[in-house]
């Protein structure tokens, strides 16, 4: 038996969300999942790049 780990952290190492699969899932199915449980970003209007 395999299994596939997905995690994600913030800049300091510490764990912010975690998924696992068997190990024959595609690895689309576990990164969609992980990071569809992280809400949208916001995008702010910033200065314009020339």
């Amino acid at each position: 038996m395999n299994t596939k780990l997905y995690a994600v952290t913030d800049r300091n190492g510490r764990l912010l969300s975690f998924f696992m699969t068997a190990g024959q899932i595609s690895d689309y199915t576990g990164a969609a999942a992980l990071l569809d449980s992280f809400p949208a970003a916001k995008v702010s209007p910033g200065r314009s790049r020339l």
